[in-house]
């Protein structure tokens, strides 16, 4: 196992730079996963820690080793990629063996770490298939056998799921959670799925544009975002937005530009006036007579839960409530927002406030 720093670190393709100065620490056993929208520079990244990019500036260090020159082969590293990366004409024994044998470790060493990672991963009946004879999960799990013999200071995952299905996604976040609380090995992982990133992470880093926007774990992003960026885009459904200012006569309350009004706990000193940016996560609103009537737009019921699209004024607002709902689109519920759950934003930087 292995600690991995990342200092300063930006990256150029010719004229254009896509990575700007990122530090992340990343402490040695960490489950470290990095999110983000397609073209935030999360995979970019990912392949310069694994040596298949240059580092245009800044340092990267594994083991308290700069590895900025070092070559992919010798960084002790394991990836498992997209898109499984297997050899269609070796079985699951050999795709998982290949890279001791190309180091020429002795066989029965070979054996005895293929036959262990294949026990970890439940693959000892499909040691004789070939690729083609596996699922998709199989496959992964082939990958990830692959990783596993090799015995690395860090793993590296390049969105290992985005080609399952949605049912065993969910099972397969499952088993490298599993996996990782097993081999305590640091781990590195990319995803633009942000519900696999709370799942699954000790430590997320948001990132945008090739800059990090927060880092913190699961909880620390979800109740408290530094900007309205993070807070958008952690959670599902996405938190509501409101554009307003703060009032307060007595109790402190935030007054929307379309007219209604939700209360507001604990204000930021000298606030009320200012423009600001209030932000609601849905399953943090309740059906309340005291509430603002909104028109219902939408129900999406899940079982568990009933997901509400509803309108007040020219202001659509996302509710997740628990309780079944018997009231129907067109009709007006009442719907008041916890205080003390209400985040508010400067509404020109969109920081925190």
């Amino acid at each position: 196992m292995a600690t991995v720093e990342i200092r300063g670190v930006y990256k150029k393709f010719g004229a254009v730079e896509v990575i700007h100065g990122v530090d992340i620490p990343i402490a040695d056993g960490e489950f470290v996963i990095l999110v983000g929208p397609s073209g935030c520079g999360k995979s970019t990244l990912l392949r310069m820690i694994a040596g298949l990019e240059d580092v245009t500036g800044g340092e990267i260090r594994i083991a308290d080793r700069v590895v900025n020159e070092v070559p992919a082969k010798d960084r002790n590293i394991a990836m498992v990629f997209q898109n499984y990366a297997l050899y269609p004409h070796m079985t699951v024994a050999q795709n998982m063996g290949f890279s001791l044998r190309l180091r020429r470790a002795p066989k029965s060493e070979t054996d005895s770490r293929v036959k262990r990672a294949a026990e970890i991963l439940g693959l000892t009946d499909l040691m004789d298939r070939y690729p083609k004879q596996l699922s998709g999960g199989q496959r992964q799990r082939v990958a990830m056998g692959r990783a596993i013999v090799r015995d690395p200071e860090v793993f590296l995952f390049d969105e290992p799921l985005s080609n399952l299905d949605a049912k065993l996604r969910v099972a397969m976040r499952t088993e490298i959670k599993e996996l990782h609380q097993r081999l305590q090995t640091t781990t590195v992982y990319v995803t633009h799925d942000q519900i696999e990133a709370m799942t699954m992470a000790d430590k997320i880093v948001v990132m945008r544009d090739g800059i990090v926007e927060q880092v913190g774990t699961p909880l620390d992003l979800y109740d408290k975002p530094q900007n309205i960026f993070v807070a958008g885009f952690i959670g599902s459904p996405s938190m509501n937005f409101v554009k307003g200012k703060l009032k307060v006569n007595g109790t402190t309350s935030f007054e929307s530009d379309g007219g209604f009004v939700l209360p507001v706990a604990n204000a930021p000193a000298n606030a009320e006036g200012r423009p600001l940016v209030c932000g609601v996560r849905p399953e943090h609103l309740i059906i309340d007579p005291s509430g603002i009537a909104a028109e219902i737009i939408v129900i999406e019921p899940t079982g568990s839960e009933t997901q509400v699209v509803a309108r007040h004024g020219d202001q659509e607002i996302t509710c997740l409530f628990r309780e079944r709902i018997s009231a129907r689109p067109g009709e007006m519920i009442p719907i008041i927002a916890n205080p003390k759950l209400v985040h508010l934003f400067d509404a020109e930087t969109g920081a925190r406030v």
